[in-house]
């Protein structure tokens, strides 16, 4: 037995070192949550998860864009829906002063006359976030996808939608004091002609309704496919960074009865020389 150098010694403590540092990893690993908590610890896997958790917050704003599209176009169809009501009630109006026994014209005009000027006031009042959605400027694009690509496929184009009154054939605004002169109703003649323009007028909201509903329902198709896509995407980070927390409890458990026995093996294999001293005594 030599006693100048103690070869069990040192080897039980490169062992203990391995060990502890063992350790120290697993208690990191647990304490976090993660499996990499620096880049030695899986560079490539570090990459790719970083990457992933990027694309992540690219899409949630994505997902962010697609519901503040889909706000607007709420308030957009209201107001449209709105609209198309009154223009029935119009319908109705002109419909009777049409009929040879209405005895009643003044009456019929004054209301209809409040009517334009409710459905002027309506489109010259819906906004969102100070954009006019009904007076044919608004045009919004709205990215729902993170490609970056920022391209045909990733954007949801929202058309102009017009129902001011010159548009639908309903009346005129005087451009300097805002005077809203409406369609006559006042006679049998001019009814007939009303009533036709009020068709016309129905076409193009129903127009402006279904354009609406088309740009929706592409909205609420890329809003499902984006969150979709976060899902897989979370899942596979979470595989890639994520420490899988019964394997690690286990290896620290295992570690932690090494670290214990390499302490007690460390400390007989110190005392071995003890044993040569007491033996020259």
């Amino acid at each position: 037995m030599r006693i100048n150098t103690n070869v069990s010694s040192l080897n039980t403590q490169r062992i203990l070192a391995k060990t502890g540092t063992q350790l120290a990893q697993n208690i990191g690993r647990l304490s976090s949550g993660f499996r990499i908590n620096r880049a030695a610890d899986d560079a490539a896997g570090l990459g790719v998860a970083n990457k992933l958790r990027s694309d992540i917050r690219a899409l949630q704003q994505a997902a962010r864009n697609a519901e503040q599209g889909t706000a607007l176009l709420q308030i957009a169809e209201g107001a449209t829906q709105t609209i198309a009501s009154i223009v029935d009630r119009m319908k109705e109006l002109a419909a009777q002063a049409a009929s040879a026994n209405s005895g009643d014209h003044v009456g019929l005009q004054a209301e209809f006359q409040t009517l334009t000027e409710e459905i002027h006031r309506i489109v010259s009042t819906t906004k969102y976030q100070d954009q006019l959605l009904l007076d044919g400027s608004m045009t919004g694009e709205f990215l729902v996808s993170a490609s970056g690509a920022y391209d045909g496929a990733d954007l949801v184009t929202l058309e102009a939608v017009d129902l001011s009154l010159a548009t639908l054939g309903l009346g005129t605004v005087d451009g300097g004091t805002g005077a809203v002169t409406a369609l006559s109703i006042d006679d049998f003649a001019d009814a007939q002609a009303t009533l036709a323009d009020l068709d016309d007028a129905v076409d193009a909201i129903n127009a402006a309704l279904a354009s609406i509903g088309a740009a929706q329902n592409r909205l609420d198709f890329a809003y499902e496919n984006v969150r979709t896509t976060i899902e897989n995407y979370a899942a596979a980070e979470s595989t890639i960074r994520d420490a899988d927390m019964a394997q690690e409890m286990s290896t620290f458990t295992k570690n932690q009865i090494l670290q214990q026995a390499g302490t007690a093996m460390l400390a007989q294999a110190n005392a071995a020389p003890q044993v040569i001293l007491r033996l020259l005594q």
